[in-house]
């Protein structure tokens, strides 16, 4: 599985950084700035549940999570913002998330490209919310699909 998952990363990443138009993602999952309606996944935190947010960035020639650990409590919701360098995701190594933890992670996780994969930004803005309700305690690790050979994942720690 992450053998094919790199390929596939390896492949967007090629052609992404290949240049011309690229295609604008139209998927709920995504939104600009200028958008009255929240994007779908931007669901509100369970009672109690606070929202944090995670920038995805490319500075200078490093691509990485703002910030790449973070600490939440089951109930809260973690935004990803495609801030510059897409496109991006936020994908979950199954074997590095708590046991037990993949059927609550995936619940809060809409529109997956395949299990525990958001699905890709690719406009400036976008957001993909992933919801911690049920979340198990324990760490999480997570990466950028397009962007893992280029060392961009880190860790959310639920308590």
């Amino acid at each position: 599985m992450r053998v094919s998952s790199m390929l596939a990363g390896l492949a967007l990443v090629l052609a992404a950084c290949g240049g011309g138009e690229q295609k604008v993602d139209e998927q709920q999952t995504t939104a600009t700035p200028d958008q009255a309606a929240p994007a779908a996944g931007d669901a509100a935190p369970a009672a109690g549940g606070t929202a944090h947010d995670v920038n995805m960035v490319l500075e200078g020639s490093s691509y990485k999570y703002v910030p790449d650990q973070l600490t939440i409590k089951a109930g809260d919701v973690v935004r990803f913002h495609n801030v510059s360098g897409g496109p991006h995701n936020v994908s979950f190594w199954a074997d590095s998330i708590p046991s037990g933890a993949a059927d609550a992670l995936k619940a809060g996780m809409p529109d997956q490209m395949a299990p525990l994969e958001g699905s890709l930004l690719t406009e400036v803005n976008a957001i993909y919310t992933v919801n911690f309700a049920n979340a198990k305690a324990g760490a999480y690790k997570f990466y950028c699909l397009p962007h893992l050979a280029l060392g961009m994942k880190g860790k959310l720690t639920v308590q």
